[in-house]
Protein backbone atom coordinates (compact mmCIF):
# COMPACT_ATOMS: atom_id res chain seq x y z
CA UNK A 1 0.00 0.00 0.00
CA UNK A 2 1.70 3.44 -1.08
CA UNK A 3 1.62 6.59 1.26
CA UNK A 4 2.34 9.47 1.31
CA UNK A 5 5.80 10.25 1.03
CA UNK A 6 8.30 13.37 3.31
CA UNK A 7 10.26 15.56 1.20
CA UNK A 8 14.11 15.34 2.72
CA UNK A 9 16.33 16.40 0.31
CA UNK A 10 16.26 19.07 -2.83
CA UNK A 11 19.05 19.40 -5.44
CA UNK A 12 18.06 21.43 -8.31
CA UNK A 13 15.20 19.70 -10.62
CA UNK A 14 16.51 15.98 -8.21
CA UNK A 15 14.68 15.65 -4.74
CA UNK A 16 15.08 12.33 -2.73
CA UNK A 17 11.44 11.50 -0.49
CA UNK A 18 10.67 9.52 1.98
CA UNK A 19 7.91 6.91 3.11
CA UNK A 20 7.87 5.97 -0.21
CA UNK A 21 8.03 1.89 0.03
CA UNK A 22 5.51 0.60 -2.48
CA UNK A 23 6.02 3.06 -5.20
CA UNK A 24 7.80 2.13 -8.39
CA UNK A 25 10.69 2.61 -10.82
CA UNK A 26 9.09 5.71 -13.37
CA UNK A 27 6.08 6.38 -11.30
CA UNK A 28 4.62 9.23 -11.70
CA UNK A 29 4.40 11.48 -7.96
CA UNK A 30 2.93 15.11 -7.76
CA UNK A 31 5.55 17.20 -5.48
CA UNK A 32 5.26 19.03 -2.60
CA UNK A 33 1.82 21.85 -1.86
CA UNK A 34 1.87 23.09 -5.52
CA UNK A 35 1.69 19.52 -7.18
CA UNK A 36 4.58 19.67 -9.14
CA UNK A 37 5.14 16.55 -11.70
CA UNK A 38 7.97 14.38 -10.71
CA UNK A 39 8.67 10.91 -11.82
CA UNK A 40 10.76 8.51 -9.91
CA UNK A 41 14.31 7.41 -11.19
CA UNK A 42 15.58 5.70 -8.32
CA UNK A 43 14.57 3.13 -5.29
CA UNK A 44 16.32 2.29 -2.08
CA UNK A 45 14.00 0.72 0.41
CA UNK A 46 11.55 3.69 1.56
CA UNK A 47 13.65 6.58 -0.51
CA UNK A 48 12.79 7.83 -3.43
CA UNK A 49 14.61 9.69 -5.75
CA UNK A 50 12.64 11.68 -8.12
CA UNK A 51 13.59 13.78 -11.32
CA UNK A 52 10.92 16.77 -11.08
CA UNK A 53 9.83 18.23 -14.74
CA UNK A 54 9.25 21.85 -13.29
CA UNK A 55 11.26 24.41 -11.20
CA UNK A 56 11.64 23.33 -7.66
CA UNK A 57 12.51 27.02 -6.49
CA UNK A 58 10.74 27.14 -3.05
CA UNK A 59 10.38 23.60 -2.71
CA UNK A 60 11.74 22.50 1.03
CA UNK A 61 12.12 19.44 3.15
CA UNK A 62 9.02 17.83 5.04
CA UNK A 63 6.16 19.12 2.20
CA UNK A 64 4.53 15.91 0.59
CA UNK A 65 4.90 13.70 -2.12
CA UNK A 66 1.81 12.06 -3.44
CA UNK A 67 2.39 9.07 -5.57
CA UNK A 68 -0.30 8.44 -8.53
CA UNK A 69 0.17 4.64 -9.00
CA UNK A 70 0.66 5.15 -13.27
CA UNK A 71 3.75 5.75 -15.17
CA UNK A 72 4.64 9.07 -16.71
CA UNK A 73 1.94 8.29 -19.42
CA UNK A 74 0.58 10.69 -23.07
CA UNK A 75 -2.58 10.57 -23.74
CA UNK A 76 -4.01 9.19 -27.15
CA UNK A 77 -6.64 9.93 -29.25
CA UNK A 78 -8.49 12.04 -31.43
CA UNK A 79 -7.12 15.83 -31.49
CA UNK A 80 -3.34 15.40 -31.38
CA UNK A 81 -2.57 16.57 -34.62
CA UNK A 82 -2.46 19.97 -34.95
CA UNK A 83 -1.49 20.69 -31.15
CA UNK A 84 1.60 22.40 -29.43
CA UNK A 85 2.45 20.53 -26.30
CA UNK A 86 5.27 20.65 -23.72
CA UNK A 87 7.80 17.92 -22.83
CA UNK A 88 4.89 16.49 -20.37
CA UNK A 89 2.40 16.65 -22.94
CA UNK A 90 0.72 19.91 -21.75
CA UNK A 91 -1.28 21.56 -24.14
CA UNK A 92 0.44 24.90 -24.54
CA UNK A 93 -2.53 26.86 -26.86
CA UNK A 94 -5.07 25.66 -23.72
CA UNK A 95 -2.88 26.83 -21.11
CA UNK A 96 -1.93 30.49 -22.81
CA UNK A 97 -6.28 30.83 -22.95
CA UNK A 98 -6.64 29.91 -19.55
CA UNK A 99 -3.53 31.37 -18.08
CA UNK A 100 -2.17 34.12 -20.27
CA UNK A 101 2.33 34.16 -21.38
CA UNK A 102 3.21 32.13 -18.15
CA UNK A 103 2.60 28.99 -17.22
CA UNK A 104 2.11 28.69 -13.05
CA UNK A 105 3.76 25.59 -11.61
CA UNK A 106 2.02 22.56 -10.95
CA UNK A 107 -0.62 23.52 -13.45
CA UNK A 108 -3.17 20.25 -14.84
CA UNK A 109 -4.45 20.55 -18.13
CA UNK A 110 -5.59 17.60 -20.09
CA UNK A 111 -3.30 16.86 -23.45
CA UNK A 112 -7.11 16.16 -25.28
CA UNK A 113 -9.96 18.35 -24.92
CA UNK A 114 -12.67 16.65 -22.75
CA UNK A 115 -15.88 18.38 -24.36
CA UNK A 116 -14.73 18.33 -28.34
CA UNK A 117 -17.23 15.45 -30.61
CA UNK A 118 -16.09 13.92 -33.01
CA UNK A 119 -17.94 11.82 -35.73
CA UNK A 120 -17.17 8.61 -34.91
CA UNK A 121 -17.75 5.88 -37.80
CA UNK A 122 -17.89 2.03 -36.65
CA UNK A 123 -15.85 -0.46 -38.72
CA UNK A 124 -16.08 -3.46 -36.49
CA UNK A 125 -19.13 -5.18 -35.78
CA UNK A 126 -21.47 -6.95 -33.17
CA UNK A 127 -20.21 -10.35 -32.76
CA UNK A 128 -16.85 -9.83 -34.22
CA UNK A 129 -13.95 -11.24 -32.51
CA UNK A 130 -11.19 -8.70 -32.02
CA UNK A 131 -7.71 -8.58 -31.10
CA UNK A 132 -4.88 -6.15 -30.40
CA UNK A 133 -4.26 -3.53 -33.21
CA UNK A 134 -8.02 -4.08 -35.11
CA UNK A 135 -9.79 -1.61 -36.17
CA UNK A 136 -12.72 -0.70 -33.93
CA UNK A 137 -14.08 2.67 -36.00
CA UNK A 138 -12.58 5.63 -37.61
CA UNK A 139 -12.55 9.29 -37.11
CA UNK A 140 -11.64 12.42 -39.65
CA UNK A 141 -9.34 14.25 -37.31
CA UNK A 142 -8.12 16.78 -40.40
CA UNK A 143 -9.28 16.86 -43.63
CA UNK A 144 -6.16 14.69 -44.88
CA UNK A 145 -6.04 12.04 -41.70
CA UNK A 146 -8.49 9.78 -40.92
CA UNK A 147 -7.94 8.58 -37.38
CA UNK A 148 -8.01 5.00 -36.94
CA UNK A 149 -9.45 3.53 -33.03
CA UNK A 150 -7.99 0.58 -32.40
CA UNK A 151 -7.86 -2.42 -29.59
CA UNK A 152 -5.42 -1.87 -27.42
CA UNK A 153 -2.45 -3.96 -27.09
CA UNK A 154 -3.61 -6.08 -24.14
CA UNK A 155 -7.20 -6.38 -25.21
CA UNK A 156 -8.80 -9.05 -27.29
CA UNK A 157 -11.97 -11.02 -27.38
CA UNK A 158 -15.52 -10.57 -29.24
CA UNK A 159 -17.17 -7.36 -29.62
CA UNK A 160 -20.24 -7.50 -27.65
CA UNK A 161 -21.22 -3.48 -28.59
CA UNK A 162 -20.06 -1.05 -30.59
CA UNK A 163 -21.65 2.93 -31.21
CA UNK A 164 -23.37 3.55 -34.09
CA UNK A 165 -22.50 6.48 -36.51
CA UNK A 166 -22.52 9.45 -34.50
CA UNK A 167 -20.56 12.37 -32.35
CA UNK A 168 -19.07 11.24 -29.02
CA UNK A 169 -16.60 12.68 -26.89
CA UNK A 170 -13.31 11.19 -26.19
CA UNK A 171 -14.35 9.60 -22.84
CA UNK A 172 -17.53 8.15 -24.04
CA UNK A 173 -17.40 4.12 -24.31
CA UNK A 174 -17.67 3.03 -28.32
CA UNK A 175 -17.14 -0.21 -27.59
CA UNK A 176 -17.59 -3.15 -25.46
CA UNK A 177 -15.34 -6.39 -25.75
CA UNK A 178 -16.00 -9.08 -24.08
CA UNK A 179 -12.10 -11.01 -23.14
CA UNK A 180 -10.91 -13.29 -20.48
CA UNK A 181 -10.81 -10.86 -17.67
CA UNK A 182 -14.47 -9.72 -18.25
CA UNK A 183 -16.22 -6.98 -20.38
CA UNK A 184 -13.76 -4.29 -21.22
CA UNK A 185 -15.13 -0.93 -22.16
CA UNK A 186 -13.30 0.79 -24.65
CA UNK A 187 -12.87 4.54 -25.69
CA UNK A 188 -11.36 6.55 -28.50
CA UNK A 189 -9.24 8.45 -25.33
CA UNK A 190 -5.97 6.01 -24.29
CA UNK A 191 -2.90 6.14 -22.34
CA UNK A 192 0.39 4.22 -22.68
CA UNK A 193 3.62 4.98 -21.20
CA UNK A 194 6.13 6.54 -22.29
CA UNK A 195 9.09 4.86 -21.51
CA UNK A 196 7.73 1.65 -23.32
CA UNK A 197 7.88 0.99 -27.00
CA UNK A 198 4.24 0.22 -28.29
CA UNK A 199 4.27 -3.71 -29.90
CA UNK A 200 4.84 -4.74 -33.53
CA UNK A 201 4.26 -7.89 -35.25
CA UNK A 202 7.86 -7.76 -37.28
CA UNK A 203 10.22 -5.35 -38.19
CA UNK A 204 10.84 -4.75 -41.70
CA UNK A 205 14.74 -4.39 -43.38
CA UNK A 206 14.94 -0.54 -44.38
CA UNK A 207 14.54 -1.26 -48.28
CA UNK A 208 12.57 2.01 -49.42
CA UNK A 209 13.53 5.68 -49.25
CA UNK A 210 11.92 8.20 -47.67
CA UNK A 211 11.97 10.58 -50.68
CA UNK A 212 12.59 14.12 -49.17
CA UNK A 213 13.03 15.93 -52.39
CA UNK A 214 16.71 17.36 -51.56
CA UNK A 215 19.04 15.98 -54.53
CA UNK A 216 21.80 15.84 -52.33
CA UNK A 217 20.25 13.56 -49.69
CA UNK A 218 18.02 11.34 -52.23
CA UNK A 219 20.64 10.37 -54.20
CA UNK A 220 23.41 10.82 -52.55
CA UNK A 221 22.98 9.69 -48.64
CA UNK A 222 19.63 8.35 -48.65
CA UNK A 223 17.58 7.67 -45.63
CA UNK A 224 14.98 4.70 -45.69
CA UNK A 225 11.51 4.86 -44.00
CA UNK A 226 12.03 3.37 -40.90
CA UNK A 227 15.79 4.52 -40.76
CA UNK A 228 17.45 6.68 -38.58
CA UNK A 229 19.86 9.33 -39.44
CA UNK A 230 22.04 12.50 -37.74
CA UNK A 231 22.38 16.45 -38.66
CA UNK A 232 25.64 17.06 -36.34
CA UNK A 233 27.26 20.30 -37.82
CA UNK A 234 27.71 23.95 -35.95
CA UNK A 235 26.16 27.03 -34.91
CA UNK A 236 24.48 28.62 -38.19
CA UNK A 237 24.91 26.01 -40.25
CA UNK A 238 21.56 24.94 -40.84
CA UNK A 239 20.47 21.99 -38.90
CA UNK A 240 17.03 23.67 -38.12
CA UNK A 241 16.35 24.66 -41.92
CA UNK A 242 17.43 21.21 -43.06
CA UNK A 243 15.04 20.05 -40.24
CA UNK A 244 11.97 22.13 -41.27
CA UNK A 245 12.56 20.94 -44.69
CA UNK A 246 12.48 17.31 -44.14
CA UNK A 247 8.99 17.93 -42.29
CA UNK A 248 7.37 20.05 -45.32
CA UNK A 249 8.61 17.70 -47.70
CA UNK A 250 9.54 14.20 -46.54
CA UNK A 251 7.58 11.30 -47.93
CA UNK A 252 5.91 10.50 -44.74
CA UNK A 253 2.00 11.24 -43.53
CA UNK A 254 2.01 12.71 -39.59
CA UNK A 255 5.36 14.74 -38.70
CA UNK A 256 6.23 15.18 -34.78
CA UNK A 257 8.56 17.99 -34.52
CA UNK A 258 10.19 17.54 -30.69
CA UNK A 259 11.95 20.42 -29.70
CA UNK A 260 14.20 18.94 -26.84
CA UNK A 261 15.92 22.31 -25.15
CA UNK A 262 17.03 24.21 -28.65
CA UNK A 263 17.45 27.85 -28.34
CA UNK A 264 14.52 30.15 -27.27
CA UNK A 265 14.61 31.28 -30.51
CA UNK A 266 14.80 29.03 -32.82
CA UNK A 267 12.02 27.29 -30.97
CA UNK A 268 9.99 30.28 -30.94
CA UNK A 269 10.66 30.46 -34.98
CA UNK A 270 8.98 26.53 -35.59
CA UNK A 271 6.44 27.29 -33.80
CA UNK A 272 5.65 31.19 -35.97
CA UNK A 273 6.41 29.24 -38.89
CA UNK A 274 4.77 25.96 -38.88
CA UNK A 275 1.23 27.06 -38.13
CA UNK A 276 1.65 29.27 -40.96
CA UNK A 277 3.12 26.80 -43.67
CA UNK A 278 1.28 24.96 -46.39
CA UNK A 279 1.32 21.68 -46.71
CA UNK A 280 2.61 21.27 -50.65
CA UNK A 281 0.32 17.80 -50.91
CA UNK A 282 -2.71 18.97 -49.75
CA UNK A 283 -2.93 22.81 -50.37
CA UNK A 284 -3.93 22.35 -46.27
CA UNK A 285 -1.96 23.95 -43.47
CA UNK A 286 1.03 22.08 -42.36
CA UNK A 287 -0.25 21.65 -38.72
CA UNK A 288 -3.00 19.06 -39.82
CA UNK A 289 -0.49 16.28 -39.59
CA UNK A 290 2.15 17.47 -37.28
CA UNK A 291 2.83 17.57 -33.50
CA UNK A 292 4.73 19.93 -32.15
CA UNK A 293 6.60 19.45 -28.52
CA UNK A 294 8.13 22.05 -27.46
CA UNK A 295 9.90 22.57 -23.74
CA UNK A 296 8.29 25.95 -22.10
CA UNK A 297 11.33 28.51 -20.92
CA UNK A 298 10.13 28.45 -17.30
CA UNK A 299 10.81 24.43 -17.51
CA UNK A 300 14.12 23.07 -16.26
CA UNK A 301 16.28 20.45 -18.07
CA UNK A 302 14.30 17.43 -16.67
CA UNK A 303 11.65 18.39 -19.00
CA UNK A 304 13.75 17.83 -22.28
CA UNK A 305 14.17 14.07 -21.03
CA UNK A 306 10.34 13.75 -21.60
CA UNK A 307 9.71 15.69 -24.34
CA UNK A 308 11.74 12.87 -26.16
CA UNK A 309 9.92 10.19 -25.20
CA UNK A 310 6.56 11.41 -24.96
CA UNK A 311 7.54 12.13 -29.47
CA UNK A 312 8.26 8.73 -29.83
CA UNK A 313 5.55 7.36 -28.07
CA UNK A 314 2.55 9.92 -29.81
CA UNK A 315 5.06 8.75 -33.04
CA UNK A 316 4.43 5.51 -32.20
CA UNK A 317 0.60 5.49 -31.76
CA UNK A 318 0.22 7.09 -35.77
CA UNK A 319 2.66 4.57 -36.56
CA UNK A 320 0.05 1.58 -35.26
CA UNK A 321 -2.34 3.23 -37.46
CA UNK A 322 -0.79 2.02 -40.96
CA UNK A 323 1.01 5.70 -40.96
CA UNK A 324 4.43 6.34 -42.25
CA UNK A 325 6.18 8.87 -39.44
CA UNK A 326 9.02 10.87 -39.48
CA UNK A 327 10.36 12.31 -36.22
CA UNK A 328 12.53 15.38 -35.67
CA UNK A 329 14.66 15.94 -32.67
CA UNK A 330 16.25 19.16 -32.52
CA UNK A 331 18.36 19.13 -30.85
CA UNK A 332 19.60 15.23 -28.88
CA UNK A 333 22.72 17.27 -27.64
CA UNK A 334 20.77 19.43 -24.89
CA UNK A 335 18.81 16.23 -24.14
CA UNK A 336 22.43 14.61 -23.91
CA UNK A 337 23.21 17.54 -21.33
CA UNK A 338 20.18 17.20 -19.31
CA UNK A 339 21.22 13.50 -18.96
CA UNK A 340 24.51 15.14 -17.68
CA UNK A 341 23.50 17.53 -15.60
CA UNK A 342 20.64 14.81 -13.61
CA UNK A 343 23.14 12.33 -13.60
CA UNK A 344 25.38 14.93 -11.64
CA UNK A 345 22.90 15.82 -8.85
CA UNK A 346 22.47 12.13 -8.27
CA UNK A 347 26.40 12.17 -7.92
CA UNK A 348 26.87 9.31 -10.52
CA UNK A 349 30.47 8.58 -11.61
CA UNK A 350 30.84 10.63 -14.62
CA UNK A 351 32.11 9.21 -18.30
CA UNK A 352 33.51 11.29 -20.83
CA UNK A 353 33.27 14.60 -20.87
CA UNK A 354 31.14 14.81 -17.68
CA UNK A 355 28.15 12.39 -19.91
CA UNK A 356 26.71 9.77 -17.46
CA UNK A 357 28.47 6.03 -18.44
CA UNK A 358 24.99 5.68 -19.50
CA UNK A 359 24.75 8.25 -22.18
CA UNK A 360 25.33 5.77 -25.23
CA UNK A 361 22.28 3.05 -24.12
CA UNK A 362 20.02 6.09 -23.66
CA UNK A 363 20.34 6.76 -27.18
CA UNK A 364 19.98 3.72 -28.44
CA UNK A 365 17.50 2.97 -26.43
CA UNK A 366 15.28 6.28 -28.48
CA UNK A 367 16.72 5.26 -31.79
CA UNK A 368 15.77 1.97 -31.94
CA UNK A 369 12.16 2.66 -31.64
CA UNK A 370 12.02 3.76 -35.05
CA UNK A 371 11.88 1.12 -37.75
CA UNK A 372 9.71 -0.03 -40.55
CA UNK A 373 6.77 -3.16 -39.35
CA UNK A 374 4.02 -5.26 -40.07
CA UNK A 375 1.34 -4.14 -37.60
CA UNK A 376 -0.33 -6.21 -35.14
CA UNK A 377 -4.51 -6.62 -36.17
CA UNK A 378 -6.27 -7.62 -39.38
CA UNK A 379 -4.96 -7.11 -42.73
CA UNK A 380 -1.48 -6.27 -42.93
CA UNK A 381 -0.86 -3.07 -41.77
CA UNK A 382 2.41 -1.53 -42.40
CA UNK A 383 3.90 2.19 -40.45
CA UNK A 384 7.39 3.23 -40.14
CA UNK A 385 8.79 5.99 -37.61
CA UNK A 386 12.05 7.45 -39.54
CA UNK A 387 13.94 9.50 -36.79
CA UNK A 388 15.98 12.31 -38.01
CA UNK A 389 17.98 13.73 -34.69
CA UNK A 390 20.23 17.17 -34.69
CA UNK A 391 22.99 17.29 -32.84
CA UNK A 392 25.07 20.42 -32.02
CA UNK A 393 28.57 19.58 -30.62
CA UNK A 394 30.49 22.74 -29.16
CA UNK A 395 32.07 24.66 -31.80
CA UNK A 396 31.61 21.78 -34.67
CA UNK A 397 33.79 19.42 -32.79
CA UNK A 398 32.67 15.87 -34.63
CA UNK A 399 35.02 14.03 -31.72
CA UNK A 400 32.85 15.21 -29.07
CA UNK A 401 30.88 12.06 -27.16
CA UNK A 402 27.58 13.03 -28.32
CA UNK A 403 28.17 12.96 -31.60
CA UNK A 404 30.47 10.09 -31.97
CA UNK A 405 28.05 7.67 -29.96
CA UNK A 406 24.93 9.07 -32.37
CA UNK A 407 27.24 7.93 -35.66
CA UNK A 408 27.28 4.37 -33.57
CA UNK A 409 23.65 4.14 -33.69
CA UNK A 410 22.07 6.01 -36.68
CA UNK A 411 22.93 4.63 -40.37
CA UNK A 412 23.28 8.01 -41.91
CA UNK A 413 25.32 11.20 -41.54
CA UNK A 414 24.61 14.82 -42.95
CA UNK A 415 27.34 16.32 -41.76
CA UNK A 416 26.71 20.31 -41.91
CA UNK A 417 29.74 22.33 -42.78
CA UNK A 418 30.03 25.87 -41.52
CA UNK A 419 32.38 26.67 -44.41
CA UNK A 420 30.05 25.89 -46.55
CA UNK A 421 27.08 27.75 -45.20
CA UNK A 422 29.43 30.80 -45.38
CA UNK A 423 29.80 30.53 -48.76
CA UNK A 424 25.98 29.67 -49.24
CA UNK A 425 25.92 26.30 -50.48
CA UNK A 426 22.52 24.75 -49.18
CA UNK A 427 22.30 21.99 -48.01
CA UNK A 428 25.61 22.71 -46.01
CA UNK A 429 26.22 19.32 -46.43
CA UNK A 430 29.68 18.17 -46.25
CA UNK A 431 29.85 15.44 -49.42
CA UNK A 432 33.29 14.14 -48.36
CA UNK A 433 32.41 13.59 -44.10
CA UNK A 434 28.84 12.10 -44.75
CA UNK A 435 27.78 8.41 -45.61
CA UNK A 436 24.52 6.60 -45.43
CA UNK A 437 24.45 2.78 -45.13
CA UNK A 438 20.99 2.68 -46.56
CA UNK A 439 22.74 2.91 -50.53
CA UNK A 440 22.64 -1.01 -50.98
CA UNK A 441 19.04 -1.50 -49.25
CA UNK A 442 17.32 1.07 -51.47
CA UNK A 443 19.32 0.80 -54.96
CA UNK A 444 16.69 -2.42 -56.10
CA UNK A 445 14.09 0.31 -55.72
CA UNK A 446 15.84 3.07 -57.21
CA UNK A 447 16.81 0.86 -59.92
CA UNK A 448 13.15 -0.85 -60.59
CA UNK A 449 11.16 2.69 -59.95
CA UNK A 450 13.70 5.50 -60.81
CA UNK A 451 15.97 4.52 -63.86
CA UNK A 452 19.13 0.89 -63.78
CA UNK A 453 21.63 3.44 -63.70
CA UNK A 454 21.00 4.99 -60.27
CA UNK A 455 23.75 3.40 -58.06
CA UNK A 456 26.79 3.41 -61.30
CA UNK A 457 25.70 7.20 -61.74
CA UNK A 458 26.26 8.05 -57.87
CA UNK A 459 29.35 6.35 -57.52
CA UNK A 460 30.50 8.18 -60.71
CA UNK A 461 29.65 11.84 -59.11
CA UNK A 462 31.12 10.40 -55.76
CA UNK A 463 34.23 9.89 -57.91
CA UNK A 464 34.43 12.65 -59.27
CA UNK A 465 33.96 15.08 -55.86
CA UNK A 466 36.58 12.50 -54.65
CA UNK A 467 38.98 13.32 -57.54
CA UNK A 468 38.45 17.38 -57.37
CA UNK A 469 39.58 17.41 -53.38
CA UNK A 470 42.30 15.84 -54.47
CA UNK A 471 43.48 18.02 -56.68
CA UNK A 472 42.43 21.31 -54.76
CA UNK A 473 46.03 20.36 -52.85
CA UNK A 474 47.51 20.90 -56.17
CA UNK A 475 45.73 23.95 -57.59
CA UNK A 476 46.04 25.83 -54.16
CA UNK A 477 49.93 25.52 -54.95
CA UNK A 478 50.48 25.98 -58.65
CA UNK A 479 47.13 27.02 -60.05
CA UNK A 480 44.47 25.58 -62.16
CA UNK A 481 46.29 26.63 -65.24
CA UNK A 482 49.31 24.77 -64.71
CA UNK A 483 47.16 20.93 -64.50
CA UNK A 484 46.82 19.17 -67.74
CA UNK A 485 43.22 19.44 -69.78
CA UNK A 486 41.84 15.97 -68.27
CA UNK A 487 42.41 16.80 -64.73
CA UNK A 488 40.83 20.39 -65.16
CA UNK A 489 38.15 18.64 -67.40
CA UNK A 490 37.58 16.86 -63.98
CA UNK A 491 37.56 19.69 -61.92
CA UNK A 492 34.94 21.44 -63.87
CA UNK A 493 32.81 18.16 -64.05
CA UNK A 494 32.97 18.44 -59.73
CA UNK A 495 31.48 21.86 -60.38
CA UNK A 496 29.18 21.25 -62.41
CA UNK A 497 27.94 18.48 -60.14
CA UNK A 498 27.95 20.76 -56.67
CA UNK A 499 26.82 24.04 -58.24
CA UNK A 500 23.92 22.45 -60.38
CA UNK A 501 23.16 19.45 -58.54
CA UNK A 502 24.06 19.46 -54.98
CA UNK A 503 23.24 23.19 -54.08
CA UNK A 504 19.53 23.77 -53.67
CA UNK A 505 17.42 27.02 -53.29
CA UNK A 506 14.91 26.16 -50.26
CA UNK A 507 13.23 29.51 -51.17
CA UNK A 508 12.62 28.90 -55.20
CA UNK A 509 9.34 27.93 -55.64
CA UNK A 510 10.67 25.10 -58.07
CA UNK A 511 14.11 24.25 -56.67
CA UNK A 512 12.86 23.71 -53.19
CA UNK A 513 11.72 20.20 -53.47
CA UNK A 514 12.87 17.94 -56.88
CA UNK A 515 11.17 15.01 -57.48
CA UNK A 516 13.55 11.82 -57.76
CA UNK A 517 12.86 11.17 -61.58
CA UNK A 518 13.64 14.57 -62.06
CA UNK A 519 17.12 14.25 -59.74
CA UNK A 520 17.73 11.11 -61.81
CA UNK A 521 17.52 13.03 -65.00
CA UNK A 522 19.74 16.10 -64.19
CA UNK A 523 22.72 13.54 -62.70
CA UNK A 524 22.25 11.91 -65.65
CA UNK A 525 22.51 15.07 -68.26
CA UNK A 526 25.65 16.55 -66.46
CA UNK A 527 27.38 13.25 -66.42
CA UNK A 528 26.99 12.60 -69.80
CA UNK A 529 28.03 15.90 -70.49
CA UNK A 530 31.56 15.09 -68.34
CA UNK A 531 32.00 11.94 -70.76
CA UNK A 532 31.36 13.99 -73.97
CA UNK A 533 33.91 16.60 -72.91
CA UNK A 534 36.28 14.00 -71.79
CA UNK A 535 36.32 12.42 -75.09
CA UNK A 536 36.46 15.93 -77.02
CA UNK A 537 39.67 16.95 -74.99
CA UNK A 538 41.06 13.01 -76.38
CA UNK A 539 40.69 14.17 -79.88
CA UNK A 540 42.07 17.88 -79.28
CA UNK A 541 39.88 20.18 -77.84
CA UNK A 542 40.54 23.27 -75.64
CA UNK A 543 39.06 23.25 -72.37
CA UNK A 544 38.89 27.24 -72.82
CA UNK A 545 36.24 26.25 -76.02
CA UNK A 546 34.21 24.11 -73.71
CA UNK A 547 34.32 26.21 -71.16
CA UNK A 548 32.10 29.18 -73.11
CA UNK A 549 29.81 26.05 -74.65
CA UNK A 550 26.70 27.95 -74.84
CA UNK A 551 24.51 24.96 -73.67
CA UNK A 552 26.79 25.09 -70.12
CA UNK A 553 23.92 28.08 -69.21
CA UNK A 554 21.16 25.70 -69.76
CA UNK A 555 22.72 23.04 -67.43
CA UNK A 556 23.36 25.10 -64.87
CA UNK A 557 19.62 26.04 -65.14
CA UNK A 558 18.17 22.54 -64.73
CA UNK A 559 17.19 22.54 -61.24
CA UNK A 560 14.59 25.78 -62.05
CA UNK A 561 13.17 23.90 -64.65
CA UNK A 562 9.52 23.61 -63.70
CA UNK A 563 8.20 19.65 -63.09
CA UNK A 564 5.86 19.83 -65.75
CA UNK A 565 8.15 21.33 -68.55
CA UNK A 566 11.55 19.27 -67.41
CA UNK A 567 11.17 15.92 -69.22
CA UNK A 568 11.42 17.89 -72.67
CA UNK A 569 13.50 20.80 -71.76
CA UNK A 570 16.16 17.85 -70.71
CA UNK A 571 15.51 16.49 -73.79
CA UNK A 572 16.55 19.52 -75.74
CA UNK A 573 19.39 19.99 -73.57
CA UNK A 574 20.71 16.90 -74.45
CA UNK A 575 20.38 17.40 -78.12
CA UNK A 576 21.99 20.93 -78.37
CA UNK A 577 24.95 19.34 -76.04
CA UNK A 578 25.70 16.70 -78.65
CA UNK A 579 25.15 19.31 -81.22
CA UNK A 580 27.54 21.60 -79.60
CA UNK A 581 29.78 18.69 -79.01
CA UNK A 582 29.87 17.56 -82.67
CA UNK A 583 30.52 20.83 -84.02
CA UNK A 584 33.37 21.55 -81.45
CA UNK A 585 35.03 18.10 -83.18
CA UNK A 586 34.25 18.55 -86.93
Amino acid sequence: MTQEGIISRVAGPVISAKNMRGTRMYELVRVGTERLIGEIIGLDEDTATIQVYEETGGVTPGEKVIPTGIPLSVELGPGLLGNIYDGIQRPLDLIKVQMGDFIKRGVEVPALERDKKWDFTPVAKKGETMGPGDILGVVQETKTIEHRILVPPDVAGKVVDISSKGKYTIEQTIAKIKTAEGVKEIQMLQKWPVRIGRPYAKKLDPSVPLITGQRVIDTFFPVAKGGTAAIPGPFGSGKTVVQQLLAKWADADIIVYIGCGERGNEMADVLREFPALEDPKTGEPLMNRTILIANTSNMPVAARDASVYTGMTLAEYYRDMGYDVALMADSTSRWAEAMREISGRLEEMPGEEGYPAYLASRLADFYERSGRAILHGKGEKVGSISVIGAVSPPGGDFSEPVTQNTLRITKVFWALDADLANKRHFPAINWLQSYSLYVDHVKDWWHKEVGAKWGEMRNEAMRLLQKESELQEIVQLVGPDTLPASDQAALDGAKSIREGFLMQNAFHKVDTYCPKEKQYRMLEILLKFNELMYKAIQKGASIGKIREMPVKDKLARMSTVPDAEYQKQFEEIEKEMAAQFREMEG
